[in-house]
């Protein structure tokens, strides 16, 4: 399975420059860290996360065999969260908020974020809704793909997708199991998440992440980092994306299937 890592040097100026332009248009920053395998213990243990309070999703990715939508940048989820309502997401990445039509910007259900993690960023925009059809119902029963997803959703797809994919004509790929907490941890003032990404053939990811106002993103950065390091977390480990991992994983299953 590829691991789909990257590992970048520091930013360079001409980089943070750029990246403050984006995050000053943006709705929101996301901090990222993910956590090699081999420190992924040690991390637990030295946060003092209990497993036992995390919430169990299910994630559904949809996309060709070969991957068009996510060469395309397009990121088509569904997902089923314990005790709470199913949810789906249609997420282009990277884009340019200055760059995106008014209209889309004051929807309701679009949000642009900036997910940063060591060594580098990407600007999303994502077109969130509610499934009218349980996902559960939608994948057991071969339901069709679209009616998990709402109008603006659809529109925003069609948009962006290569003219010759539909939703309705997309491979289930997935899922993948996920365990997510939020813990206050002591000795730090805000609320942090872990996700633990359970892929199939027994590899994982463990992410870190906190939320924060665009404004106060560098400090929140600065704090955070601060807060790992005295905990003995290693910021410089290779970082992998848990979407990119799970598309390319059930790729190839179905490669190999079809094959």
């Amino acid at each position: 399975m590829s691991s789909a890592g990257t590992t970048r040097p520091a930013l360079s100026d001409a980089e943070l420059v750029e990246m403050l332009a984006v995050v000053r248009e943006a709705d929101s920053v996301e901090l990222k860290l993910t956590i090699p395998e081999a420190d992924q213990r040690t991390v637990v243990q030295a946060l003092e996360l209990d497993p036992l309070d995390a919430e169990i999703r299910q994630v559904f990715f949809f996309d060709s065999p070969d991957l068009a939508l996510e060469r395309s940048g397009l990121v088509v989820r569904a997902r089923r969260v314990q005790h709470k309502e199913d949810d789906s997401v249609v997420k282009l990445r990277p884009v340019v908020p200055a760059e995106l039509p008014e209209e889309l910007r004051a929807s309701r259900s679009f949000v642009v974020e900036v997910d940063a993690m060591p060594g580098g960023y990407v600007c999303s925009g994502t077109m969130k809704g509610r499934p009218k059809t349980p996902v559960r119902e939608a994948i057991l029963g071969g339901r069709p793909l679209r009616q998990l997803f709402s109008k603006e959703q659809r529109s925003f797809f069609s948009t962006h997708a290569p003219a010759e994919i539909e939703l309705d004509g997309l491979s289930v790929l997935g899922p993948i199991f996920v365990l997510k907490l939020r813990f206050a941890p002591s000795g730090y003032g805000r609320r942090l998440v872990a996700e633990l990404w359970l892929y199939p053939d027994g590899s994982q990811i463990l992410e870190l992440s906190t939320k924060c106002g665009t404004s106060e993103a560098f400090e929140v950065a600065a704090e955070t980092r601060a807060f790992l390091a005295e905990r003995g977390v290693d910021l410089s480990g290779e970082q992998q994306t848990k979407t990119r991992t799970a598309l390319e994983f059930f790729s190839s299953e179905l490669i190999t299937r079809s094959g």
